[in-house]
Formats: C-alpha cells, sequence, structure tokens
C-alpha cells in the first residue's frame, strides 16, 4: 500500500452560505487546491505522461485517491490539463491557477465557438463540470463551424477573485448537481454566455493526441486508489481477528489489487517505451486497463460489502464515503460500450472499431 501524501497546509475555505458549496465541495475543493500548490511548489511530484517516470504520476494520483476520491477527480483533472497543454503547445500553467478539463458532450445541448473580431467566443452549456466552484481555468470542448475544438478559458468562478480578473460569462447552474455520490467533486452544469476564450490545438487535436489515451489510464489509477480505500476496512479486521472467512475475502481482494497495481504499473512502462503511440496501441491499452480496473473495483466493492456487513457503512463515515464514491466514480467505464469497443478493436483492428 503506498503512504498518504504529505500535503502542505494552504488554502484555507470558510462557509460564506447562500449558494457556496456544501461541506464535500469544500473539504474536497481544500485537498485539491493544496495538492495542486505542492506540486507547483516541488513538495510532490507529479510527472507528465511518457517521460520516462509515468509509473510515478499513476502513484500519485492513487494516493490522492486513497485519501479522497473527489479530490483526486479534481486533481487528475488539473494533471490532464497541464499534460494536455504541454502536449498541443499550449501556454504552461502558471502557480495559483486550478484547471479542469470539462469535456462531457452528452446528448443535448452543448457548447458552441463562434470566432469575432476579437477572437473565440464560447456559448451554452457544458455539463460535469467537475471542480466549477474551485477552478480558475479550464479545458473545454465546444463545436465550431469547421468541427469539435479545444479551448481554454478563465472561469472567475471562485469567490474572492477581484472582479477585474472574473470570467463574463462562466455560472454554475443550481440544482445540477444532487450527487451523492462523489458529492465534492463539484460538477452541476455551466452556463457560458460570450466567454472569451483561446484555441488549444486543432480541430479534434483533443481527442487524436497519444496522450488521451494515457490520460485515460491515469483515471483508471485513481479508482486504483479508490480500491484500496475501500479494502481498507476489510484489512483492518482480518488483522485484529483470525476467521477463515475474513481470510478468505482478504485473499481474494489483496489477489484484485495485486493485478490492477502489476497492470498500471505495465502500463506505465508502455507509455514511457512510446509516448507518442507509433506503434497504435495506447487506445488498446487504455481500454484494457480501464476494464480491469474498473472490474476490481466492482469485485473489491463486493468482498469488501460481504465480509463486513453494514457496520462499517453505518458507523465509518470515511469508508462509507469512499464506498458510494468508488460506485459513482468507475461508472466513468462505459461497461458492456468499452468492451464492445475492446472486443472490435482486438478482433477487426483500428479501422473497424471506430
Amino acid at each position: 500500500m503506498h503512504d498518504a501524501i504529505p500535503l502542505p497546509t494552504g488554502v484555507e475555505t470558510s462557509d460564506g452560505g447562500g449558494s457556496t458549496p456544501g461541506e464535500p465541495v469544500r473539504r474536497a475543493a481544500d485537498r485539491f487546491t493544496r495538492f495542486v500548490d505542492a506540486v507547483a511548489a516541488g513538495t510532490v511530484e507529479a510527472p507528465l505522461p511518457g517521460g520516462g517516470r509515468t509509473s510515478a504520476r499513476f502513484d500519485v494520483l492513487s494516493a490522492v485517491a486513497e485519501d479522497d476520491l473527489c479530490a483526486a477527480r479534481l486533481a487528475e483533472g488539473h494533471l490532464d490539463a497541464v499534460a494536455i497543454l504541454a502536449e498541443l503547445d499550449g501556454d504552461p500553467v502558471a502557480p495559483g491557477r486550478y484547471w479542469g478539463v470539462w469535456a462531457a458532450e452528452p446528448p443535448g445541448s452543448g457548447l458552441t465557438a463562434t470566432r469575432g473580431p476579437d477572437g473565440w467566443v464560447l456559448n451554452g452549456l457544458k455539463q460535469y463540470c467537475s471542480g466549477a466552484h474551485s477552478c480558475t481555468h479550464a479545458l473545454v470542448t465546444a463545436t465550431a463551424e469547421d468541427g469539435r475544438r479545444l479551448f481554454a478559458v478563465r472561469t472567475g468562478i471562485p469567490e474572492g477573485l477581484p472582479e477585474a480578473e472574473a470570467g463574463p460569462g462562466c455560472a454554475p447552474v443550481p440544482g445540477t448537481w444532487r450527487a451523492i455520490g462523489m458529492a465534492g467533486s463539484d460538477s452541476p452544469d455551466v452556463r457560458f454566455t460570450d466567454v472569451p476564450a483561446t484555441a488549444v490545438g486543432g480541430v479534434e487535436a483533443y481527442v487524436r493526441r497519444p496522450g488521451f489515451h494515457h490520460g485515460g489510464v491515469g483515471v483508471a489509477a485513481c479508482w486504483y486508489g479508490g480500491a484500496r480505500a475501500v479494502a481498507r476496512v476489510l484489512f483492518t479486521r482480518a488483522e485484529q481477528r483470525a476467521d477463515p472467512f475474513t481470510d478468505a475475502r482478504t485473499g481474494a481482494v489483496d489477489l484484485r489489487l495485486y493485478t490492477a497495481g502489476t497492470v498500471l504499473r505495465r502500463a506505465a512502462e508502455e507509455i514511457d517505451l512510446d509516448p507518442l503511440d507509433k506503434a497504435g496501441a495506447a487506445g488498446l491499452r487504455a481500454l484494457r486497463v480501464r476494464a480491469l480496473v474498473a472490474e476490481v473495483c466492482s469485485e473489491v466493492l463486493d468482498h469488501v460489502g460481504r465480509a463486513t456487513g453494514a457496520g462499517p457503512l453505518c458507523h465509518d463515515e470515511r469508508h462509507a464515503r469512499a464506498v458510494t464514491d468508488l460506485g459513482v466514480y468507475v461508472r466513468q467505464h462505459h461497461a458492456e460500450r468499452d468492451l464492445a469497443a475492446l472486443g472490435r478493436l482486438v478482433a477487426r483492428g483500428p479501422e473497424e472499431s471506430r
């Protein structure tokens, strides 16, 4: 098991009342901003993927997730934004700035991008904007006349920003994030109204770059950390008393966590050997790793629940939160749809799987 990351003290949050986010959001936002500050200060390492130390990147994501899955969701978004900007020749992330990647595109209305005399402007509704009340900046996908593009925006949302520095038109939509699981990820809809934006890369550059798949493996590293958090209560129980049934469940969980950790380390090695995906294996790798880790998470949740019963869920707030959060977060794996994509890719190659 990895040790928890030594997060330094830093940003303090306060309850301003009214539309101020609730306690789960404040808790995750505080851990998120302190983590980002620690990375900027060099006290926590989070290497870019493909630079020879991808395993250390996955380790740090897993460690944050083991402590708090919602904070890990925000940290993963920030680190992904840093990697995307580096890969697509965007401006580097400055200290004191907290980034999200708002690229979900479920059915329904989305963002449109228009180019005027003063540059790009975004309008519309973006769903699942994690860190909506804590991210100062975001990378967002929007549809332009020539196709889907990625844009960098300054949100101006977090409280305390001087009005002169606030974005002109990003506003979280009240009532659009009523989640129990992953509540602290603070992922409501955000309404964009004439928001100035800077294009990052060209049309479809966001999904066509090799790092898109590397980032997908990073999300699986967060799921893995969440599974370790759920397993904690079972390992503690096994240490405290001898029982063959508890031991059997503990062995089953250890086997699955070992498998997921080994697969993540292998994936990191492969990414470092071919960061630009010249072999064309990044998509297949990401599908395999995400499917395997998602299955491990489901099995860990089942084994731990069967072994420990309702007690920890009713009396251990940290465990109950980890169980609920992991059940939601791992649904970023699209179950049979992603397995079907994997099967097509294995059976008939990349052309057929498009």
